[in-house]
């Protein structure tokens, strides 16, 4: 397991482009739909802690 843990190389993680306007549905999205999204976002592109990268690369020596 040789993966890069940080931000996705800048590229994003899932389709859509920020929150607002329209679904693809052609319904509108709720006012509060955007700033969940800008928080869903931030929280994803937070980097993963050492502790973690730690853990993996033992649990990956192991197996």
């Amino acid at each position: 397991m040789n993966k890069d843990f940080n931000n996705n190389g800048g590229q994003p993680r899932h389709g859509g482009g920020g929150g607002g306007g329209q679904k693809r549905d052609g319904k509108p999205r709720p006012e509060w739909a955007s700033g969940l999204k800008q928080l869903y976002d931030s929280v994803v592109d937070e980097p993963l802690p050492d502790a973690f990268k730690d853990l993996l690369s033992k649990l990956d020596d192991a197996g």
